[in-house]
């Protein structure tokens, strides 16, 4: 039996042309990127390389590329930094309810530090209404945090209605754009944020490497001392094969951006229409068309995500609860709680994120399985005997 792998917004598999471009960086050009003989400069040439090729995707500077360890660092970073470098002896940031736990968990550490911390809510498709952001908005506001495409939902925000908001009253925004990045056009100036996120693991590069734009002129702070590579903002010997491997990915998915998303949609919306016909009971989470390509993210009543994933796994077939991130926890989706969904529905959530493995087969396949495996958990659940 084939496997059909639908967890994208999880985890992607290497691109071969990834693993080419890292290979020689593990033993024929090995040296430390701050040595100044020969070895050390060519690591040193290949890295200043990467840090172009990130920037021109997201149309930045090179200089305003930090590499970091993942999403999770440059999230951290970004809220952390920004707090950690303000004159304000108690600063406030913004954030939204539906935030990758990278941010809230930030937002948390940094409340018991002193920092105030405003949560907003999101409509019921997982919206934020920039005029809330206005309204949020403090003398001692130092950053708003609002993120691009929702890692459960897929829902894209509004990024430049908020920058006009943020910029003229001198706030940083910061924006997690992990799932986005190179998925959909990400551009900077557009956007108009001062900080964003991203990770090479969800673009088919290598896990354990990341990188956090940070607008020239922004204040922020270190968050790793030592000998004060990335000029000063997070010392350590550079990944040099993970950071030639994220600039590889983020040209090939540049390069293929407009007719892989074109492809993806195609599919997601017949992924759609088959699920929500063919599983009574069944609803999609966030907006039918303003989310990411390859997003699809259903809740069924009465029964549980995780058995609905664990059954399908033995049909041959990965997908996700939710986020892969939180995959442990025993409590309903954040995300969805916070879209309104009673516990009913919030624990019955199926993520199912494609990519270029996908292909129509593999989407028919699923749709032919999940409507019985839906019917054969409600019959077992002593919930759905009782409606």
């Amino acid at each position: 039996m084939t496997r059909i792998y639908l967890d994208y917004a999880a985890t992607t598999p290497v691109a071969p042309e990834v693993i080419e471009a890292m290979q020689p960086y593990f033993q024929a050009v090995s040296g430390n990127p701050s040595a100044i003989y020969a070895e050390g400069q060519q690591a040193r040439q290949a890295v200043e390389g990467a840090r172009a090729a990130c920037a021109r995707v997201i149309n930045a500077r090179s200089d305003e590329i930090t590499f970091v360890s993942g999403g999770t660092e440059a999230d951290n970073m970004a809220l952390a930094g920004v707090c950690r470098a303000s004159a304000k002896s108690h600063p406030h940031i913004i954030t939204t309810a539906i935030e990758h736990h990278a941010v809230l968990e930030t937002c948390h550490f940094l409340e018991k530090q002193g920092v105030a911390v405003t949560i907003l809510q999101v409509d019921g498709q997982g919206f934020v209404d920039p005029v809330s952001v206005e309204k949020a908005l403090r003398p001692d506001t130092v950053l708003v945090s609002v993120i691009l495409a929702n890692n459960e939902i897929g829902v894209i925000q509004d990024l430049a209605a908020i920058s006009r908001i943020t910029r003229p009253a001198g706030v940083y925004l910061h924006t997690d754009a992990v799932q986005a990045f190179g998925r959909i056009p990400v551009d900077v100036q557009a956007l108009g944020v001062d900080l964003l996120s991203i990770s090479a693991h969800k673009l088919y590069g290598p896990k354990g490497i990341g990188a956090l734009y940070i607008r020239k002129g922004t204040r922020i702070a270190p968050l790793i001392w030592g000998g004060g590579q990335e000029r000063g903002k997070r010392s350590g010997t550079e990944n040099v094969p993970g950071i030639i491997g994220l600039g590889k990915a983020a040209e090939l998915a540049a390069a293929d951006l407009t007719a892989e998303a074109s492809r993806l949609t195609l599919l997601r919306d017949r992924l759609i229409a088959g699920v929500l016909a063919g599983v009574p009971g069944s609803r999609l989470n966030g907006h039918p068309t303003r989310r990411l390509p390859n997003n699809a993210n259903f809740s069924f009543d009465y029964v549980e995500g995780e058995s609905v994933c664990l059954n399908l796994d033995l049909a041959g077939i990965a997908a996700s609860p939710g986020s892969a991130c939180s995959s442990t926890s025993t409590s309903p989706s954040h995300v969805l709680t916070a879209l309104g969904l009673p516990p009913h529905q919030a624990f019955g959530s199926l993520r199912l994120s494609l990519g270029r493995g996908t292909g129509k087969a593999g989407i028919d396949r699923v749709m032919a399985v999940l409507p019985e495996v839906v019917s054969r958990l409600r019959a077992m659940s002593p919930v759905a005997r009782q409606q």
